[in-house]
Formats: C-alpha cells, structure tokens, sequence
C-alpha cells in the first residue's frame, strides 16, 4: 500500500515537471537542456548562477520560471550604486509611534531574480550569502526567516565584460549550478521572431502549479532513493578536483550534497524511483566546474575546470 501511494505521488512529482517545462517553452525556444536544469535545482533546493552574453534568454527564463509558479517573485536589478539594504530591507522611524518598523526587501520572495549579480560591489553580492546558505538574514542583530521555498536565480555577464566584479568563492560555492544558455538555433530563432510580432509570450504567461504542487515535487525529490554506491561516486567525483592537476582549490563537500540532490530530482523526472550513474554524470560540470579555482599556468595553457570535471568523469571507473 505504501509503495502504491509512493508511485502515484511520483506520478505527480513528474506531472507537475512537465507542466512547467511545458509552460517555459511557450516563450523559451530550443533550450530543453537549460530549462531541465533549471528545474532540476529548483525542484531540489539549490540556487542558480546563469552566465551567458546579454540578449541570450537569461532574465526571460528566469522570468517564465517565476511566472509559472503561484508563488512570490521579486527582481533586483544589481548595479555598482546598490546597497545591502536595498536587498534585506530597513528599519525606519515611525514619527507617529516613535519607534521602528521593518519594510522587508525584496529578498523575502519565494523566488528571487538577481539580474546582473556581477555589477554591484563584493559587498553587496555578500549580502545574499546567508540567505543563498541558510535561508535566514541577519538585520538589526535579529535573524528573520526567509520564505518557503526560497530560490534565488543570479545572472551575471562574463566576467571579462565592462563593469563587473568577479563573484567570490565563497558566494559561487553557494549555487547548485552554473551554466550557459548559448545560442538557439536557427530555425528556434525565426520561430522566437514570429512569436514576438505581436506581444512578447511572457505577457500572456500564466502560472499552471500551485504552491502545493511545488512542495510535494520537492517531497519526493528527497523520496527518490540513492544507493551507498552512488553516494560514494559521487564523493569520488568530487574528491578527485582536490587533487587533479591545474587545481589550486577544489569543491568542497558542498558539491557532494548539490550533486547528490540534483541527481534526485533528474531521476524523478526521467520516472525513475532510484538514481543511476547517468543522473550524476548529466550535471556534474554543471555542479562541480564554477566551484573550482584553477592554478594560473593552467589558465594560461588553456586548461578549464570543465574539461578538468569531464576528464575525471571519463576516467573514474563506474559503479555496476
């Protein structure tokens, strides 16, 4: 009886995938991939860094993720003037009542665009720190609860454009993924032309999954079973950039966790109840490669930490 109730509410856990994959593709053309592992972090728990050239689909599919959800969604806008209160929030005097009153900021959403993350100052990047690692922000020496579920999606220009300061490790160590949106095709392009004749799709975009349905996607996300096998692949995986060679600094057992839980939620979508090698091996560049920091030789030689991630993958032997 257990096992019947656990296989239908994984039934739902997919169904509830697929309609807001469905959803997205009404306005983002061509990018199944990018959009599966979005939903991937969402659907698990991490936070998301999209790094890609402006004009690419960033801020859109961010927005279209937000809008299909019925839940609380804010936008800030990260430029060099920005302050850490602009984010948290402020304490102001009541003239009336003497006294102060907090106005939360636009960190207390359920989902939180940080557009162009790599615009404003290490200082304010910092103040999304403790909120991205524990769901909590300290102001005013009080600790006040963000909402449930919390999900902060950052885009960010290469670091190497005008006007931006590079994320510190330790901020880059607190997204589940990192990764590229890249170009459509061609074919996806003139679809996105016709699309946008009129109006653009996102004007008309209408949200298809109740809070509910998020939190049992995220029920069974962590209901999705891991063999002792796979758990240990993937500290293998993840021990191994401590020593590869061009690594200054390796990821940490924070990696292990993010690529055990998106592995989870990769596994549900596929209508699978357990995880497979396949899962862990899908986003593993995705996961393991921002946390790194490469020696500066191997920078100069050409060496990545994505090619670093996908030589360990291709040579650390496979669980049976």
């Amino acid at each position: 009886m257990d096992k019947a109730i656990t296989e239908n509410q994984g039934r739902c856990g997919r169904k509830t995938y697929q309609r807001i994959l469905n959803n997205i593709e009404k306005v983002i053309k061509g990018q199944s991939a990018a959009i599966r592992k979005l939903l991937s972090a969402f659907a698990s728990g991490g936070h998301v860094l999209l790094e890609d050239y402006p004009g690419t689909g960033k801020t859109t599919l961010a927005k279209a993720l937000a809008f299909s959800v019925d839940v609380t969604f804010k936008r800030i806008q990260f430029t060099p003037d920005l302050l850490p209160s602009d984010i948290l929030g402020i304490s102001m005097l009541d003239p009336n009542e003497r006294t102060f009153h907090f106005h939360e900021g636009p960190i207390f959403a359920n989902i939180v665009l940080a557009d162009e993350i790599n615009r404003s100052s290490p200082r304010t990047q910092s103040a999304l720190l403790e909120a991205m690692a524990e769901f909590q922000v300290s102001i005013d020496g009080n600790l006040r609860k963000l909402k449930d579920p919390f999900f902060v999606i950052a885009t960010q220009n290469p670091v190497e454009s005008r006007g931006t300061y590079p994320l510190p490790e330790a901020q880059m160590d607190r997204f589940a993924l990192q990764f590229s949106l890249g170009y459509i095709s061609p074919e996806d392009e003139v679809n996105l032309l016709s699309d946008q004749i009129q109006q653009h799709p996102i004007d008309a975009l209408q949200p298809c999954v109740q809070l509910e349905d998020l939190i049992l996607l995220k029920q069974q996300v962590k209901q999705t079973r891991i063999s002792e096998e796979l758990k240990r692949y993937i500290v293998d995986i993840v021990n191994a950039t401590r020593s590869a060679e061009g690594v200054q600094l390796g990821a940490s057992p924070r990696a292990s966790l993010a690529l055990m839980k998106i592995a989870q939620a990769l596994a549900l979508f596929d209508g699978y109840e357990f995880v497979t090698p396949e899962h862990i091996q899908e986003p593993a560049i995705s996961v393991i490669a921002h946390r790194l920091v490469m020696e500066p030789q191997a920078r100069f030689s050409g060496k990545t930490a994505a090619s670093v991630v996908e030589e360990i993958i291709t040579t650390l032997p496979v669980p049976a």
